[in-house]
């Protein structure tokens, strides 16, 4: 059985969708029960005070490591500890196929401005992300993860084949599907479908799949190449800058290297006064 813990600091949010439609029906079946833990729970101040002010200044709250490791702990959880985050590395349905073949999944929920450094770098064992956008916290991302995994664990889903065949499941992106009527509002459903041979069915399949998953592929490659792009700018406005502070500290030295020759020189010629004088 799958244990999955979720740290949040909203644990209503998941009183709903944990118990509806698959993730419910993967529960019942004894493939994965749920621990959802409230992180105000390991607050100490009457507010039940889980974030504050950032070190150094500057807009928005962090949330406190003290509240996160201590919750971890208290569910005695064991790696993958997986902190739910804009910066970390995009999920995929291999994950999924990782998570749910293991015995254990915890996910902590972020939420305000960020939060501190010492829970990625202590304590989460892999950071993740939906995408290359912002959520106003963790929850919806660890609903979308839980639910990609629970749907592989055995008796969670009436037709497992369904699962497997599926977009990215040992394989690239599938074909499109058709239901009755054949015919809607002038639509028609492809004819290979309707006409009773299966061979040619599932050559379509394959063929439809290939090229969507080239298509797909084609879009990902035109996307990184942009962010290269992007990140190369980045880069350059990055090394500028360094260039300056290097060219700033430089122009410092001298000027205190300059100051320190002209107080030397001060002061080797008030001790040749005071040697004349005598």
């Amino acid at each position: 059985m799958l244990r999955i813990n979720v740290v949040t600091i909203f644990p209503e949010f998941f009183a709903g969708p944990l118990s509806i439609s698959i993730p419910a029906k993967a529960a019942g079946t004894g493939g994965v029960a749920y621990n959802v833990i409230d992180l105000r729970a390991f607050t100490y101040d009457r507010h039940r005070t889980v974030d504050d002010s950032p070190f150094g200044g500057g807009p928005g709250m962090v949330m406190k490591p003290g509240p996160f490791f201590e919750a971890v702990e208290s569910a005695q959880a064991k790696a993958p500890i997986v902190l739910l985050s804009p910066r970390g590395r995009r999920f995929s349905h291999a994950d999924a196929v990782r998570f749910a073949a293991g015995t254990e999944l915890t996910l902590l929920c972020g939420h305000y401005k960020d939060i501190d450094e010492r829970v990625a770098t202590h304590l989460a064992t892999e950071e993740l992300s939906l995408g290359d956008f912002v959520l106003s916290g963790g929850e919806p991302a660890a609903l979308a993860i839980i639910d990609a995994t629970v749907r592989l664990l055995p008796g969670a889903m009436g037709d497992i084949e369904s699962a497997r065949t599926d977009s990215f499941y040992d394989r690239g992106i599938s074909a499109p599907s058709y239901t009755r009527p054949a015919e809607y509002r002038g639509f028609s459903v492809p004819d290979v479908l309707v006409g009773g041979n299966h061979a040619k069915v599932a050559a379509w399949r394959d063929d439809v799949s290939l090229q969507r998953t080239r298509e797909a592929e084609a879009r990902d490659r035109e996307a990184w190449t942009a962010r290269e792009a992007d990140i190369a700018a980045r880069e350059a406005v990055i090394a500028e800058a360094e260039r300056g502070q290097a060219a700033k500290a430089a122009k410092k030295a001298r000027e205190k290297a300059a100051k320190a020759r002209v107080r030397e020189r001060a002061a080797r010629k008030s001790a040749s006064d005071a040697t004349e004088s005598e």
